[in-house]
């Protein structure tokens, strides 16, 4: 059995002002940095963990580096746990959005990753990273959309909807071709 746990990075400007993030690379704001290290004394305390995987995109890398000094563990990064690439819409507000290219610009090409293909790079990276790390628990640092569309894929009738906070955790455990969450969305080191 491979136990993970994925965790959304912390909070940026961009979060917090309602701009699609996607592959654009957006470090943490300081609320992040403290949201990050607030979650890497809860794991420190709590859990004991193997490895830490991160998406190479800098907000997601900041939080996993701020976890993996108080763990003392080695970040490794990987493109495929990378946010959907949201194409001409990154650095858009909703607002923006509907002024630019009408109420309907989500039926529109503006070169948006699909979630189908999001989900698919999340499933194959968690498929291959279980396979390769039996009975170890590895910490994943990614982002929301991966994540939650990753996690329907898996288990569709458990998750139909998902939202996730930042710095937020969700377990799941693999073994044989099963899978199963232990933990959803867990913000408890906010005091939310």
């Amino acid at each position: 059995m491979t136990t993970f746990g994925l965790i959304r990075h912390g909070i940026t400007d961009w979060n917090e002002n309602g701009r699609a993030q996607g592959i654009t690379d957006i470090p943490l704001n300081v609320t992040g940095k403290q949201q990050a290290s607030a979650l890497a004394n809860r794991l420190f305390l709590e859990e004991k963990w193997d490895m830490i995987v991160a998406s190479d995109l800098s907000r997601a890398m900041e939080t996993a580096e701020i976890i993996a000094a108080k763990l003392k563990l080695p970040v490794s990064h990987d493109t495929r746990i990378r946010e959907m690439d949201c194409g001409e819409i990154e650095g858009t507000t909703e607002d923006e959005r509907v002024e630019k290219w009408g109420s309907d610009w989500r039926q529109l090409d503006l070169g948006i990753e699909t979630a189908e293909e999001l989900s698919q790079r999340g499933y194959e990276f968690l498929e291959e990273t279980a396979a390769k790390n039996e009975n170890k628990r590895v910490l994943i640092v990614s982002h929301g959309g991966l994540i939650t569309r990753t996690i329907q894929r898996l288990m569709p009738e458990t998750f139909p909807i998902t939202r996730l906070e930042n710095t937020s955790v969700t377990n799941l455990r693999k073994w044989e071709n099963n899978w199963d969450c232990t933990l959803y969305n867990c913000t408890k080191h906010l005091g939310v």
